[in-house]
């Protein structure tokens, strides 16, 4: 019998300098291992002593599957994980984040009764800087064609998709690799692929503890107009045909990301113009309330 026959839930940890919280995820991990899941770093290259903190983990516990790699980003080491892993499952946890006791148990039992689900979303405690916690259930996803998943998810931002506290069926993620051009929102297309591809399952047991971090909103707008053409182009390069109608208006709502962080850097002129490019390419996106009022004072502003 070989290990993708007994294996079933692959939790893959990617690393990158994060040796001072790596501890906290792998011990939330090897707390519950049995003999069908196996747990498997992606170190991404790091330059801190991430390396050390590897090699006593795995002296101490064998079955802990380590590979390092030169720096590539995060899509890189995910799709290095998946590929090494021998589950029909992947749960994916960010280094920085835990699973919570009894967690994998859940999810066993959950895909012991829908074997066809494509993921399995949880509930997890969103942790602030301040400590505060906050407990996030899972929006319902309901029994509908691709073309409405595609448009609740992409448009109305009506289902929410995180990694740590969701389980992914691995054969999905080999299909739909994590894009490497991007540096950050490479899980977008990867969770917009997953969403129409197969059956959701949705439990509100929470699964993991997700740390928030200050600077987590903030984004880099080198390029970021390119960078979010090239998010257009990965989202739509792998959903079916039918959801390929609602790429304009996808469009329209990354140029509204655009267009919200211009006027937030105070970038007035450029946040004119990425809302009327918005604008013309899907009224119906433009036209809300939230983003119309903004746009009306920047246009009245000239």
């Amino acid at each position: 019998m070989t290990a993708s026959d007994t294996v079933l839930i692959s939790v893959v940890i990617p690393t990158y300098n994060y040796a001072h919280l790596l501890p906290r995820a792998l011990d939330s991990v090897l707390g519950q291992m049995t003999d069908d899941i196996e747990l498997i770093v992606v170190d991404d290259g790091s330059r801190d002593n991430t390396a050390d903190v590897l090699a006593d983990y795995v002296a101490k516990h064998p079955q802990l599957h380590v590979i390092h790699q030169a720096n590539a980003g995060a899509a890189a080491a995910r799709n290095r994980g998946i590929r090494k892993a021998c589950g029909r499952y992947a749960l994916l946890l960010d280094a920085d984040d835990e699973l919570l006791p009894g967690a994998l148990a859940v999810l066993r039992g959950v895909v012991a009764i829908h074997p066809q689900a494509g993921m399995v979303l949880g509930a997890q405690l969103s942790v602030f800087p301040d400590g505060r916690e906050r407990l996030r259930l899972p929006a319902p996803v309901p029994a509908a064609s691709p073309l409405e998943l595609a448009r609740l998810y992409l448009l109305q931002k009506r289902i929410s998709i995180s990694h740590c506290c969701s389980l992914f069926r691995r054969d999905l993620l080999l299909q739909r690799p994590y894009p490497e051009v991007l540096r950050n929102g490479e899980d977008i297309p990867v969770f917009a692929y997953l969403l129409v591809s197969a059956p959701v399952v949705v439990t509100e047991v929470p699964l993991a503890r997700i740390y928030k971090h200050a600077d987590s909103l903030r984004h880099s707008r080198d390029n970021e107009e390119n960078y979010a053409l090239n998010m257009v182009r990965e989202v739509f390069s792998c959903l079916p045909e039918e959801c390929q109608s609602l790429q304009r208006r996808y469009t329209a709502q990354r140029y509204l990301s655009l267009f919200r962080a211009a006027q937030y850097a105070g970038d007035h002129a450029q946040a004119r113009r990425f809302y009327c490019h918005a604008l013309c390419l899907s009224p119906l996106q433009a036209l809300r309330w939230n983003y119309l009022r903004k746009g009306l004072r920047l246009l009245v502003r000239g």
